[in-house]
């Protein structure tokens, strides 16, 4: 360890002999402890760390403000183990980006400071979003969670690993690398066992050598993550402006300062909120205040409760002499919560005039390079949270499990429990969505391309069963994505990668032809979770029919059928043989299959096929709509709901009469709205702003569907069996209305 202070005279003073960074009170709240010597001692001497701490508002702005007088030098002054000086010089690791002064500092910051714009961390915010309801979608269905493990440092490492450009193969030595990071620059205050700091160090250089590589290669990229920004910056004669090294180093900086400060904030205000149950509430309420939440957070108890500077000279602040060569420990925490500046310091107020107001990033020149990412990642992080998981709380919100370290105090748990209702509510009010990758690409027949589609960190996907589809949101050059349902034909109980097929349809709407054009494999795409409305009912035998792309959702229901030990037959019909999809797979079934192809063999037979009635038998049908129209005027004698089909296209509605206004009760919310003739229920709740969904809006893909408590319904989507239908226990409010006779209806939402 290297301690950087004047040689030892007298002993200093003032000191403050209640003051112990190592006890139980300064973890529970730092803030408290130095409320309690800042009004006595507002500068004091503290031997265990061999520096003078400064706690008022003005000394701290003071100190951060000159860095001529106090320099940051010394903050990275940890010594590097002789074994590993040849790969990584001394000098280097006194290159830290908080370790500098101007002119060096000024060089590494405007160079690192180009990744990390506003404007970067808002075009960034999907993707924390995404990655942030993932991690829920493994964690909701346990009721309890290490929500500093399980969620805040999983969010905060995967958001920085998106930043830096880099894939979850490196997660693992980047998750490392940032504990390892802070124990180095904690060694340069604090002394560490020197076993544990060899296996830190070791540790270290190796993923340090691994980052130069990264960093070589991407020398001339024009990608705009953070490794490629500062690998990629030159000077004015074309030689780069940072040293392989270098970059390597701050990213090791990132590693830590771009996770963990911004996941012991989020953390900490789950604290905050379960203690200012009103606070929490009204964020629910009005989620642009998470932000002012996240504020409010790192204003009461910044991650960090200190930052380090050396006297330059002798100095005086606040009566007390500081000689040439003392360090200074800025209390943040102190000057957060210093009275003569913050009205009722101490309270948790969402509200304040100007949020942003405090020290919890530092100030001056070295203003932490990422704090726009950390407002991002953390209010948001915060807002999807609570938004899945309401009712989420900490089962001890004092709970003092950290690495005891004074300069960067590491909370590495607080438990946490919730209500496993929040998971089926949220279920019912979003949407939920994957970001997935096309791993693989395949032409299975003359228009038809198969899409396999996997996560890239190579965890299973959620579980589903024959007949689910997927909403795809495929790429539009001409502005919002469209969202297309397409039937998922892969084998359910293979949850690493999910298949579609997709036909290309030249007089469509855009949706087929930019899958085509656009969906290579490695292209990222935003999926839904699967749905299911043509579920595969249990059977003794199964009369399939398939004509074209309707061959999709049809091939997992033979696998289905196959596994339930049930008898099944199929047959599928197509223009050509050529254009036929996936005809290899189906050879595997034999005799089974039947093979249509209209030019040589015509139309399928469906009269002879459904002429006679057979016991125990559901006919399933999916193809285009003369192929669906047939199925059902040629099983029109069969018993009632033996036929189930799934259409491309809404059914076509033949109106007996005008469409004319109805009420509709909203029996969770308590609302009543007027469905005006030429609107649905659903356009009408929305204008109401009540929480409802919606995907298709043409009663294909049942996202809509809501339980109906009392009324009659015209049904008009193509979802429900006809005896579904007559029992009304449900709608989809985006096309279906109150029957012409019903003036009200009564909705369970």
């Amino acid at each position: 360890m290297t301690t950087v202070h004047a040689p030892e005279t007298a002993r200093r003073t003032p000191v403050a002999p209640s003051f112990d960074v190592l006890g139980d009170d300064y973890f529970r709240d730092p803030s408290q402890q130095f409320a309690d010597v800042r009004s006595d001692t507002p500068v004091f001497w503290y031997e265990h760390l061999h520096a003078w701490i400064v706690t008022t508002r003005e000394d701290c702005l003071t100190v951060l403000g000159d860095w001529q007088k106090f320099s940051s030098a010394q903050n990275t002054a940890a010594e590097v183990p002789l074994k590993h000086q040849e790969v990584y010089p001394p000098e280097l690791i006194s290159m830290m980006i908080v370790g500098q002064d101007p002119p060096t500092h000024t060089r590494s910051r405007q160079v690192a400071q180009r990744g990390f714009t506003k404007d970067r961390m808002e075009r960034l915010r999907p993707e924390i979003e995404a990655r942030a309801h993932r991690i829920l979608d493994k964690l909701e269905e346990q009721g309890s969670a290490n929500l500093m493990e399980d969620y805040a440092l999983e969010l905060t490492t995967q958001t920085l690993m998106a930043l830096l450009g880099l894939g979850y193969e490196y997660e693992p030595m980047m998750r490392q690398l940032r504990d390892d990071h802070a124990a180095i620059m904690s060694s340069a205050h604090e002394s560490l066992p020197e076993e544990h700091l060899n296996a830190v160090w070791d540790r270290f250089i190796k993923a340090n050598l691994v980052l130069r590589d990264i960093v070589e290669s991407r020398r001339e990229s024009e990608a705009d993550d953070v490794i490629s920004v500062m690998a990629s910056a030159k000077n004015e004669d074309g030689s780069y402006v940072l040293l392989t090294e270098l970059v390597g180093l701050h990213v090791s900086e990132f590693s830590m300062a771009g996770a963990d400060t911004t996941a012991q904030a989020m953390t900490n205000a789950v604290i905050f909120l379960s203690k200012n149950p009103d606070a929490l509430a009204e964020a629910i309420t009005e989620p642009e205040l998470w932000s002012n939440v996240f504020e409010e957070t790192v204003r009461r108890r910044p991650s960090s409760s200190f930052t380090s500077r050396t006297a330059m000279q002798d100095v005086e602040l606040s009566g007390v002499k500081i000689s040439k060569g003392d360090m200074i420990f800025v209390a943040l925490a102190s000057a957060n919560t210093d009275p003569d500046y913050v009205e009722r310091p101490f309270e948790f107020d969402i509200h304040r005039p100007d949020p942003k107001d405090h020290l919890g990033f530092t100030a001056g020149r070295h203003t932490c390079l990422g704090n726009p990412l950390a407002r991002v990642q953390g209010a948001t992080g915060l807002q999807v949270l609570f938004e899945r998981l309401p009712s989420l709380r900490p089962t001890n919100p004092d709970e003092l499990d950290f690495l005891r370290l004074a300069l960067l105090p590491i909370r590495r748990s607080l438990q946490v429990t919730w209500d496993l209702a929040d998971v089926e509510r949220s279920r019912e009010r979003t949407i939920r969505t994957l970001n997935l990758q096309v791993a693989r690409r395949t032409e299975v027949s003359d228009g038809v391309v198969s899409l396999e589609l996997s996560h890239p960190d190579g965890g299973d996907l959620p579980q589903w069963k024959a007949g689910a589809h997927l909403d795809v949101h495929v790429p539009n050059p001409d502005g919002k994505p469209f969202v297309r349902q397409y039937s998922l034909c892969s084998d359910p109980d293979d949850l690493s990668s999910y298949r579609i097929g997709i036909l290309r349809e030249p007089a469509g709407r855009g949706g087929s032809a930019s899958v085509h054009d656009h969906l290579a494999e490695g292209s990222t795409v935003t999926v839904s979770w699967p749905r299911n409305n043509f579920h595969l009912k249990p059977a003794a035998h199964y009369q399939f029919i398939a004509g074209g792309i309707g061959i999709t959702p049809i091939l997992a229901m033979a696998r289905q059928a196959e596994r339930a030990g049930a008898s099944w037959e199929l047959v599928y019909g197509g223009r050509t043989k050529g254009s036929m999809a996936f005809l290899e797979e189906l050879t595997l079934w034999g005799d089974r299959v039947t093979l249509v192809p209209q030019d040589e063999l015509g139309h399928i037979d469906l009269p002879g096929i459904l002429g006679d009635v057979r016991e125990g038998t559901l006919i399933y049908a999916c193809g285009p709509e003369p192929l669906l129209r047939a199925a059902e005027s040629n099983s029109a004698h069969w018993p009632k709901d033996s036929l189930r089909l799934e259409r491309f296209a809404p059914k076509v509605v033949e109106k007996v009469s005008a469409d004319t206004p109805f009420e509709v009760e909203f029996s969770r919310s308590g609302k009543t709205v007027t469905v005006g003739a030429e609107e649905s229920i659903l356009e009408a709740a929305e204008k109401a702003g009540l929480p409802v969904i919606s995907s298709c809006q043409e009663g294909t893909c049942g996202t809509c569907e809501t339980p109906v408590l009392e009324g009659q319904v015209e049904h008009r989507d193509s979802i429900l069996s006809p005896s579904e239908q007559e029992a009304t226990r449900t709608m989809m409010i985006c096309v279906s209305r109150a029957n012409g006779t019903c003036p009200r209806l009564i909705l369970d939402a």
